[in-house]
């Protein structure tokens, strides 16, 4: 079956001397992985592989077989050209880190038209804006919505959140218990817009704490979620 779709780079990977193995996640079918074969041989292949840098939004028309693992490309395109994703250091830090945040919770082959728009829209604010050092905070906490386990706002106003059970309560319970400065920034990213997150004026501490219990809030609502291996870079550049 040939299908036609738009498509966000996951991951990439080097399989044997001249083959890459590109993870995608498309708006058809969820996530699709491809074996593109020989492109690491020459120049003509290098030039195909600019392509697929991460979280680069492609059109792509491939042979679909529901008994392959690895899919086969038929056309490429660019669906949209970064102007600052790739190029700037901050900006491909991040881009690093939330592909694996993405490859590490995007696990089916299902089609979800509308967390694949949340993807390419919030990527397209990204690119497009120069106040973007809590962007990472406010896409991990509203990916949680489309992953099933956004916080329950129903008692705001509670002092303490449990991040165990994603709601707010009246006094602590266990040590996944949250108050304190995160509980404040949890709150006002809550109640906030990609557009207003400049108002938001944390410090680098506060803004690695709130990371550290956001990635807690994943593993403990996604048994299979891992720690991203880039996070230590990742701290260290937003240092």
């Amino acid at each position: 079956m040939l299908i036609a779709t738009n498509a966000i780079v996951l991951s990439k990977l080097k399989y044997r001397d001249n083959d890459l193995i590109v993870r995608c996640y498309t708006e058809q079918l969820g996530i699709v992985s491809f074996l593109l074969r020989g492109v690491l041989k020459n120049k003509k292949g290098h030039s195909k592989t600019a392509y697929f840098q991460l979280l680069s939004q492609l059109q792509l028309v491939f042979l679909y077989k529901n008994n392959r693992s690895l899919q086969t490309i038929k056309e490429t395109k660019l669906n949209t050209i970064y102007t600052s994703l790739h190029s700037n250091v901050l900006k491909s830090s991040i881009v690093m880190f939330l592909s694996e945040v993405l490859s590490n919770t995007l696990k089916e082959e299902e089609k979800n038209e509308t967390l694949y728009s949340y993807i390419e829209t919030t990527l397209l604010w990204l690119d497009t804006h120069s106040e973007y050092s809590n962007f990472h905070l406010l896409f991990l906490l509203n990916l949680t919505r489309y992953l099933g386990f956004y916080p329950d706002t129903k008692n705001i106003d509670y002092p303490f959140f449990n991040l165990n059970e994603g709601k707010f309560e009246i006094k602590s319970q266990d040590r996944y218990t949250i108050s304190g400065e995160n509980l404040t920034l949890l709150k006002q990213l809550l109640g906030t817009t990609f557009d207003a997150l400049s108002t938001v004026q944390i410090n680098a501490r506060q803004r690695q704490s709130f990371l550290s219990m956001i990635l807690l809030y994943f593993e403990l609502h996604l048994g299979s979620f891992k720690t991203p291996k880039s996070l230590q870079i990742f701290n260290q550049v937003f240092n």
